[in-house]
Formats: C-alpha cells, sequence, structure tokens
C-alpha cells in the first residue's frame, strides 16, 4: 500500500541491519522518465494508418509484443534521423530527472533507464538533455542503409519467452545480484514484474492500481523530485 508518512516520502527505504547496500535508480521511460508516451508521439506523426488497429489487436492480446512492434514501427515513414529529431522536439523528461541524474553521477550512483520501448527513441530524448551516457536496457532497434527501421534484438528477453520483449524483473535481479538497492518507478503492467522484486517502489497509472492490489508497498509517482529526496536520505544514512 502507499505510504502515508508525511514527511520522506518512503522512509522505510533506510538502511537497516546488515543492508548496507549502494542504491541504483532504475526508471521506465513512457509515460514515467518522460511525460509523453514517445513511442505513441512518433507513431502518430510517421506510423501507417493502420497503427492504431495493430495496438487494439495487442491490448486485446491478440498479438505479442514483438509482432506489435514488428507490425507498427517496420512501417514508419520516416528515417531514424527525422524521428530522433521528432523526439527531441516534442518530448520531454519529467521534472527533476536532470537533478536525480546529477546527483547520482556526483555519488557513483548507477542509474539507467529500463523499457521495452526502443532504444533509439530513448536515446534521443537522453541526448537532447545531455545525458547521452545514461545507460540504456531496451529493445535494440535495427536500421537499414537507408536508415530505416529494419527489425529489433531483445538483449534481456524472458527466459523461455523472447516475444514478449525485455524482462524488467530479469535486469532489476541482475543489480541487486551486484549488491544494490534498487530504487523503481513506472507506470504500466510491464512494470509490475520489475515492482514485484525492486526494494523501492515510485508507481503511478495501472502499475500503482497493480501495486495496490497486490498489498505491495509503493510511493505515488508524479515527477522525481520525491525520488530525489528518498535517494538522498538514504545515501546519507549508509
Amino acid at each position: 500500500m502507499p505510504s502515508t508518512d508525511t514527511g520522506s516520502p518512503f522512509v522505510n527505504a533506510k538502511p537497516t541491519g546488515t543492508d548496507r547496500r549502494i542504491p541504483a535508480v532504475l526508471t521506465d521511460f513512457d509515460d514515467t522518465a518522460a511525460a509523453q508516451n514517445v513511442a505513441e508521439l512518433l507513431l502518430q506523426e510517421f506510423g501507417h494508418p493502420t497503427w492504431t488497429e495493430v495496438r487494439e489487436r495487442f491490448r486485446a492480446g491478440e498479438l505479442s509484443l514483438k509482432d506489435y512492434q514488428e507490425a507498427a514501427f517496420l512501417r514508419m515513414q520516416a528515417d531514424k534521423d527525422a524521428m530522433q529529431s521528432y523526439v527531441r522536439t516534442h518530448a520531454n523528461f519529467r521534472p527533476h530527472f536532470a537533478e536525480l541524474s546529477a546527483f547520482c553521477q556526483d555519488n557513483s550512483i548507477p542509474m539507467c533507464i529500463i523499457s521495452q520501448g526502443l532504444d533509439f527513441y530513448i536515446q534521443a530524448l537522453l541526448g537532447g538533455y545531455g545525458q547521452s551516457e545514461m545507460p540504456v536496457y531496451a529493445v535494440v532497434t535495427e536500421f537499414d542503409g537507408q536508415g530505416r527501421v529494419a527489425g529489433y534484438r531483445y538483449d534481456f528477453a524472458y527466459p523461455d519467452a523472447p516475444h514478449l520483449g525485455n524482462s524488467k524483473a530479469l535486469i532489476v535481479r541482475r543489480f541487486q545480484e551486484q549488491g544494490h538497492h534498487v530504487f523503481f518507478m513506472g507506470d504500466g503492467r510491464s512494470d509490475f514484474e520489475a515492482g514485484e522484486v525492486a526494494d523501492t517502489v515510485f508507481a503511478h497509472r495501472q502499475m500503482a492500481a497493480m501495486c495496490d492490489e497486490a498489498g505491495i508497498e509503493f510511493a505515488p509517482f508524479t515527477d522525481f523530485g520525491p525520488v530525489l529526496e528518498a535517494i538522498r536520505e538514504y545515501t546519507n544514512a549508509l
């Protein structure tokens, strides 16, 4: 259930006892780190007219994520440069993203994007904000010689089910195995599995409802200000 404390948004994130793990900040991208669903921004501008029908089939469970991405993005009517330029012009990060990134860099805290979206548009927005060095765990997009989308690669696929895309829980566990206390931010169904295993969770939209129903403790997410506050508090207590 959500924290009701009136001070820190997540006081139970403080290291206690023998748990002295260095924090790591992992955030979803579309509708979380980015204020918009950037994938849909691109599809609305450059997608084939049938992309909304494909999206509805995906939401209805008729298509896997892989099938949806191939059907929608392989028919994009623009090249990589045009799409990345559009992202930099029309999308933005939520408030305090840059401040959180700077704090993490100054304190040697890993911060990265983990997404089932496509790496090229995530990298475009990061570059526009001077954050090109931030690691991105997302679907790897392959382009042909004309800069058109030619295919995809899932480097962090679900075991035995790569058609489901990248597993966010798998990435969270890898950071935990490396000795990190994972702070995770997300909004959607694909984020819930990460929320189930992350140490500290910030959630909104569908993910918040799913965490609430499952009894998973989380702090409400609207921007990165409370996340920065929680990371500062946790780091000061180490």
